[in-house]
């Protein structure tokens, strides 16, 4: 990437902040799907592809939103990431975990790139 001396660098990261944006609502989608997957399971915890699957899709939007001007929802992707690894490694708290994506969803749903989480 272009240092910020470049006189484009403005210019691009805003041009990367877009082509971002316009992916928010498919990965949403994903997470969506993927939530579904593991609740459809009736396992406590789900099967391990399943939360796998989530596991990744938050990962990814925790490791790459806060660059691209939507810091809340990577923090907030960040945290319930955490939280569903946790469910892979001890098998518990799967529980907690659905209320949480289900809140980030609808969080995201109105604004993803707000500054609070309510």
């Amino acid at each position: 990437m272009a240092t910020p001396a470049d006189p484009e660098y403005r210019a691009r990261l805003a041009a990367l902040s877009e082509r971002f944006a316009a992916t928010v609502p498919g990965t949403m989608a994903q997470i969506t799907e993927a939530l579904a997957a593991c609740r459809a399971s009736a396992g406590d915890p789900p099967p391990e592809p399943e939360l796998r699957r989530l596991h990744e899709l938050l990962h990814g939007v925790a490791g790459s939103a806060g660059t691209f001007g939507f810091g809340m929802l990577g923090q907030q992707a960040r945290r319930i990431e955490h939280m569903v690894r946790g469910v892979l490694t001890e098998d518990t708290g799967w529980p907690a975990v659905i209320p949480e994506v289900e809140q980030l969803l609808n969080w995201a749903a109105r604004d993803p790139q707000a500054t609070d989480y309510e």
